[in-house]
């Protein structure tokens, strides 16, 4: 049964593999980017518009109508993390709350930091994460505290392994709620296109609503 989505960050790493996972399923996908011209790729059942994530009306804008908005979008390097993942989280609610009833599913990219490590332990307080990394990892993790302040909104957010970027699409994962997935050799690791098959099998049989899942395998 095709959803209508609305994709912020579609032109990322990650959004990118989740907007090509979508369409693969015959799913209708509206690109929402600042700049139209990044997305180069062309669909039957992919509509690109521009949008500002950070503008709560922005948001309701592209969301009414929808039965799923996903956001994926990051910051590039901790400044520009700590000035978007939060902010955004609060613009996304806010812009879908507004449609009340009509409300779409609010299905967002999370970061690892503050998911249970084997001996007990959160991601961050590893020793000799690099600062910036840590930065990344609090940025996601303030703008988890804000969903789980949020009731009135169906939220989800998927946190990654401690290791995600582009690989093979094998459609294997495991899944976890508040602890890290780690293999049996302790590495914890996803690639990006299992991650955007576990973001869309989220999107078609919900599992998750009100509260944070991770992959990995």
């Amino acid at each position: 049964m095709s959803t209508t989505i609305a994709l912020f960050g579609a032109n990322g790493t990650i959004g990118s593999r989740i907007l090509n996972e979508a369409l693969q399923r015959g799913h209708q996908v509206t690109a929402v980017v600042r700049d139209p011209a990044k997305i180069t790729a062309g669909h039957p059942n992919l509509t690109v518009t521009t949008g500002d994530v950070l503008d709560p009306a922005s948001v309701a804008a592209v969301a009414k109508g929808k039965d799923v908005v996903v956001s994926a979008v990051g910051g590039g390097g901790a400044e520009g993390h700590r000035a978007t993942i939060e902010p955004a989280a609060k613009s996304l609610v806010s812009g879908v709350r507004t449609l009340g009833d009509e409300a779409p599913r609010l299905i967002t990219v999370g970061g690892a930091g503050s998911l249970r490590t084997p001996d007990g332990t959160l991601v961050w307080d590893k020793e000799g994460i690099p600062g910036f990394l840590l930065e990344i990892m609090h940025a996601h993790g303030d703008a988890l505290d804000f969903y789980r302040t949020v009731s009135d909104v169906r939220w989800t957010n998927l946190s990654p392994a401690a290791l995600i970027e582009p690989g093979e699409r094998t459609g294997a994962y495991r899944t976890a709620t508040e602890d890290l997935v780690t293999a049996e050799d302790g590495s914890s690791r996803i690639s990006a296109e299992d991650y955007a098959v576990a973001l869309v099998d989220e999107i078609e049989r919900p599992a998750h609503i009100g509260e944070r899942f991770t992959v990995g395998y």
